[in-house]
């Protein structure tokens, strides 16, 4: 049974994030693909690799908070 993606888009974002795969392959490397390549990269991109960007945003998400909490305590009089 094929996991079922964390990341929700709707129809029309779906189609517009296809689009740019497409466009991707036209001008970067030349190759035309349709929209069912296009779209099975984007399921291997959401599935293999959106977790590692998510991660990356949550510590980031941490560091500024914490810094910003640093920042804040340094007012105290």
């Amino acid at each position: 049974m094929k996991k079922k993606n964390s990341v929700v888009l709707t129809k029309e974002r779906r189609d517009e994030m296809i689009s740019e795969v497409r466009n991707y392959f036209s001008a970067e490397r030349e190759e035309e693909i349709g929209d069912l390549a296009a779209g099975l990269i984007l399921d291997f991109i959401i599935e293999k690799l959106a977790p590692e960007f998510y991660n990356q945003a949550v510590y980031d998400s941490h560091q500024f908070m914490r810094d910003a909490t640093e920042d804040l305590l340094a007012l105290r009089k």
